[in-house]
């Protein structure tokens, strides 16, 4: 379920928040379903228990999971997901803007792409 690239530059942690974030947004983890354990994704991964234990620390302090003693981490609801998906592509925008206006992309080419993007056109 969960699917890591070794050679990404972003951090494995990352990738599984990212991943179990888009995961709720879709359904796969339904509001409420219990996620799978810190050991168990480990197993799965092949990764430390640590590693599993940072990114789900991270889900709960951004209000996507929440943590029930001795029961294991439960998912808050698709809102949260959702909104920290859409931080992501809206932080990802941003940069990507700023990288065309140094390259020297203007405005006119930027707007053309977003038309394209948003009218069902791939750019």
């Amino acid at each position: 379920m969960i699917r890591l690239d070794p050679s990404s530059r972003i951090p494995v942690y990352q990738q599984i928040k990212e991943q179990i974030t888009e995961l709720i947004v879709m359904g796969v983890f339904p509001t409420e379903s219990r996620l799978p354990s810190v050991r168990a994704l480990a197993t799965e991964t092949g990764l430390n228990p640590n590693t599993v234990q940072k990114a789900y620390q991270e889900l709960e302090s951004e209000g996507i999971i929440y943590t029930v003693g001795g029961k294991g981490c439960f998912v808050g609801g698709r809102e949260s997901a959702a909104a920290a998906i859409r931080q992501k592509a809206m932080d990802e925008l941003a940069q990507a803007l700023r990288q065309g206006r140094l390259a020297g992309l203007d405005r006119a080419i930027a707007q053309e792409l977003l038309e394209q993007c948003y009218g069902g056109g791939e750019p």
